[in-house]
């Protein structure tokens, strides 16, 4: 089996050096980046399994980095930031980031992260296992992460479509926002509950009238249901 490409986009070298140390101990291979454009860059040539970006960084921001990723690309992102406000947890959610870490950091952990966002992105499944729910004018592909409406492919990232796979698969059943956070992103995920609204915002979107036969509801003061009439 080859080994996993992680790419590090970093300005400061010595997280850069340390995450590329245990990463490369742990099997993976890695390519790093000291800035934003950089780190553009070398997603095109290198098209790594996952990639660890820094928010501050010169040329452009990590912000900037991961809007221009989400457009042509569903390869996982964790999100580095020295900043702990909620504001912008949520914001690099928003933006399609996979997960963050916050600095400062332990490596082991970051690792450990990065390994979770794979295995959830699906870089494990078997192929024979397909892991598809169909619907009116609605397919969710969970094996090649596809999220098919009205006919068209949609570009969804990672983590949006197993959250909507995870409601559709279980239709008219209520989840609270913990059980989402917890049976979704999973328990090694130390965010907030507003993660889950702002992915489902991001959904509706996408799923808004599509069809009058099923829609992604909220179910105030309890949390969200895939309501199927």
């Amino acid at each position: 089996m080859s080994k996993q490409t992680i790419l590090i986009a970093d300005d400061d070298t010595n997280i850069c050096e340390l995450l590329r140390l245990y990463l490369e101990k742990d099997g993976f291979k890695t390519v790093i980046a000291n800035n934003g454009r950089e780190a553009l860059d070398f997603a095109d040539k290198f098209s790594p399994d996952l990639i660890v970006l820094d928010i501050m960084m010169p040329q452009l921001d990590g912000w900037q980095v991961c809007r221009e990723i989400r457009k042509k690309s569903n390869t996982p992102i964790i999100m580095l930031t020295a900043k702990g406000e909620t504001f912008d947890k949520i914001l690099g959610l928003e933006l399609g980031a996979d997960d963050y870490v916050s600095k400062p950091f332990d490596s082991k952990e970051v690792v450990a992260r990065i390994k979770a966002v794979l295995r959830r992105s699906g870089a494990d499944d078997k192929d024979s296992d397909i892991k598809e729910v169909r619907f009116d004018k609605l397919i969710i592909n969970l094996t090649n992460y596809e999220l098919v409406v009205d006919g068209k492919r949609i570009d969804t990232p990672p983590k949006e479509l197993e959250l909507i796979y995870h409601l559709a698969s279980n239709p008219n059943r209520v989840y609270t926002r913990d059980q989402l956070l917890d049976e979704v992103w999973g328990f090694d995920y130390y965010g907030d509950s507003r993660t889950v609204d702002v992915h489902v915002k991001r959904l509706r979107e996408k799923l808004e009238n599509v069809s009058p036969e099923w829609s992604l509801k909220t179910v105030w003061g309890v949390g969200y249901k895939f309501e199927v009439k």
